[in-house]
């Protein structure tokens, strides 16, 4: 990768963040969530942000079974 790559945090449906470049259109299924900047930048956000990995619709089903 180069280094001077500027990336995006995209999110889907399902909470789960990817690392885009910036100047390559957002795939279907994704948004982007305002945060840009350098690979390490963008890592760096998504670990702050992405505390539960797993996928959204897991988190309802197993908060469903425990009620």
């Amino acid at each position: 990768m180069n280094e001077n790559t500027r990336y995006q945090v995209l999110r889907n449906d399902e909470e789960q963040y990817s690392l885009w470049p910036a100047d390559v259109e957002v795939p279907a299924g994704w948004q982007p969530v305002g945060k840009e900047g350098t690979e390490a930048e963008c890592s760096a956000y998504v670990d702050e942000v992405w505390t539960d990995m797993r996928p959204k619709s897991l988190r309802e089903r197993m908060e469903n079974a425990g009620a």
